[in-house]
């Protein structure tokens, strides 16, 4: 298997992280990744913005779980009954976010926001191709990641003001990195959706 395939395959979303920091030189090299995404009419609309400082990440996970909890009502009757369900509080794969001392971020080193200007109507489709770039070139440097949906409350917490994102932006995914302390099991891939025409 070639060594992009290879990444493909092994690349999971990891929610235990050692706690080993990751050197900003493997951090910019996972940014230039992402940059190399394509883009609607190339414009390349990302802007990233990472915290490696443990306080950071912990207070701004532990405003983004309230924050989450704050916006169920917002989700639709379906949502909410299937959250009930699982336990009102324990949103995400189990995660506690009231009792959790990092509920969203997992205890990863690194986060990244990732943003772009409120009036690019394609913007999160370049950015999740962006990401997934991300995670495929952190996956072949012997790191692993997780996309985090739930990063964009963070425009929602008191402590927003800390990123010095311009008004102008909004975030519309985050992405952890680390270097993972877990090897999640492959989850079985649906094989009945291609129509060949």
């Amino acid at each position: 298997m070639n060594e992009v395939l290879k990444a493909i395959y092994e690349r999971r979303a990891v929610r235990k992280f050692k706690d080993k920091e990751v050197d900003k030189k493997i951090i910019d090299q996972l940014l230039d990744a992402g940059r190399m995404a394509p883009s609607a009419i190339n414009r390349q609309p990302w802007k990233f913005y990472i915290i490696t400082k443990k306080e950071d990440i912990k207070l701004f996970s532990k405003e983004i779980g309230r924050s989450v909890l704050k916006n169920i009502p917002k989700m639709g009757i379906k949502n909410i009954m299937k959250a009930a369900a699982s336990g009102i509080t324990h949103l995400s794969h189990g995660i506690d976010f009231v009792k959790a001392d990092d509920p969203v971020f997992h205890g990863a080193p690194v986060v990244i926001f990732i943003t772009a200007s409120k009036d690019n109507e394609w913007a999160s489709l370049d950015i999740g191709m962006c990401t997934q770039n991300i995670m495929l070139a952190a996956k072949s440097l012997g790191l692993d990641t997780c996309p985090v949906g739930f990063g964009k409350f963070v425009m929602e917490t008191k402590s927003y003001s800390k990123l010095n994102i311009p008004a102008n932006e909004q975030v519309l995914l985050s992405v952890i990195v680390g270097y993972g302390d877990e090897t999640p099991e492959v989850h079985e891939r649906k094989k009945d959706n291609a129509i060949y025409l």
